[in-house]
This record gives C-alpha cells, structure tokens and sequence, in this order.
C-alpha cells in the first residue's frame, strides 16, 4: 500500500500540521513504510493465538491493608540532620 501526498497533506490538515514541499515528500516515504510493515505483519500466521492486551500476564500487586506500627518521633529524627524539637527542618523553598 503506498500514500500519495495528496493524502498526507489531507491528513496533516485533520491534524492541523502546517507541512510544505520537502516534509510532504519525508513523511509520505516514512508512511509508506510503516505501511509495508504493515502488510508483512498481516502475512503472520495468528491462528489458534489469543488475544492480548501484553505480551506477559499481568496480576494484580496490591497487597491487603493491615494495621502496623509506625515509628516513634525520636527515632524517625534519630539521623535527622536539622531538626527542632519535634520535627525536621528544612530549608525555605517559597519566599
């Protein structure tokens, strides 16, 4: 199947795209292999082959919610390089 540049510039003007002489003859060649590869992928033989959204499986990673600990204020600003009383401190980022 080849495009001829009658139809590229049609489809560039759905597409408001404001192409011109040297682009139009670019892009009507690298349609037109897009278009035979295309044509080579519909020669695959699919028969008896699902179809897929992936090529893996997928599955869902979530995990249930559980309730945990969580930790106490003094560890968590154990390490903390800056920090006042109860909580860390940050330099200033709006003015």
């Amino acid at each position: 199947m080849t495009i001829t540049k009658k139809e590229v510039v049609h489809v560039a003007d759905l597409a408001r795209l404001d192409l011109e002489g040297e682009a139009i003859d670019r892009f009507a060649g690298q349609i037109d292999t897009v278009l035979a590869y295309v044509d080579v992928l519909k020669g695959a033989d699919t028969q008896g082959v699902s179809p897929t959204s992936h090529v893996i499986s997928l599955f869902n990673a979530f995990r249930e919610d559980e309730v945990g600990t969580h930790l106490e204020r003094e560890a968590a600003l154990a390490n903390a390089p800056d920090k006042d009383d109860e909580n860390f401190v940050v330099p200033r980022i709006v003015g």
